[in-house]
């Protein structure tokens, strides 16, 4: 499953430079992943410092 960046996302930018497949990107208020691109590694939920990022 892919990951998702909930609103208590800070946009910190944290999260897209993990990512190994560059699935995130920077959206109008939060960050956001492409859903298609993902590989539910997890690489940018463990590195979310709020915990923001949950497996949809």
């Amino acid at each position: 499953m892919a990951y998702v960046i909930t609103d208590a996302c800070v946009s910190c930018g944290t999260c897209a430079g993990q990512c190994p497949t560059e699935a995130i990107s920077e959206g109008d208020s939060i960050y956001v992943i492409d859903a298609d691109t993902c590989v539910s590694c997890g690489s940018c939920a463990d590195a979310c410092p709020t915990g923001a990022i949950v497996e949809e």
